[in-house]
């Protein structure tokens, strides 16, 4: 697919005052670049799970007064929604873009998934390079390196503790030149999600 790309004016958005004001930048700004990737990136992830799925684009419609700081898209297995289901998010704080298969806690099956992902850590670990990062909370800006994590007490955590979130994936820095790039930025998407899908499939395994 031919895209565009991110520019600092989608990441500039963050730095308006305002919920109105930011949330009419969001729908003018990158939301037609959430629907534009979204429609691609929802095909090519129907292939790879082997079931279809559906997208989402964040509204941001429970907010009445304080602006967001992040903005995204969800790819789901559920036409209705996606936060109740494992998914794929990509998205875009103030200084990087996110791309993520998201385990958050509104999951209503956290602890058999994350039995299951327990029970294939060392394939996880196996498959996943040194450039994917972990995050705890969706809402944070806060990723840890995957090198660096011990992700068996991550997963632990995230089977006994209700609000826990497991989100694993890449970030990619507002100012790296691939965002700029279209064509290599999508490449790098789908990569990451190749990448990810087995974890996704091994969440229903048992």
């Amino acid at each position: 697919m031919e895209f565009s790309g991110f520019t600092k004016e989608d990441f500039s958005v963050f730095s308006l005052p305002g919920l109105d004001e930011r949330m009419t930048a969001i729908r003018e700004l990158i939301q037609p670049k959430f629907r534009e990737l979204g429609s691609f990136l929802t095909a090519e992830l129907s292939t790879l799970v082997g079931n279809e799925m559906f997208l989402h684009i964040a509204k941001h419609a429970r907010r009445k007064v304080n602006p967001p700081n992040d903005t995204w898209l969800a790819i789901g297995p559920n036409r209705r929604g996606y936060k109740q289901f494992p998914h794929f998010q990509l998205g875009l704080f103030d200084d990087h873009v996110f791309i993520w298969l998201a385990y958050i806690y509104e999951l209503p099956n956290k602890a058999h998934i994350a039995t299951n992902l327990l029970s294939n850590l060392n394939q996880i670990e196996s498959n996943i390079g040194d450039d994917f990062y972990v995050s705890t909370n969706h809402m944070k800006k806060g990723v840890h390196p995957i090198k660096e994590v011990n992700l068996e007490e991550i997963l632990i955590r995230f089977k006994q503790v209700k609000k826990a979130e497991f989100l694993i994936g890449r970030n990619i820095d507002k100012d790296d030149p691939i965002l700029k790039d279209g064509e290599a930025f999508v490449k790098l998407v789908i990569d990451t999600f190749k990448t990810v899908v087995p974890i996704y499939q091994m969440s229903f395994s048992n």
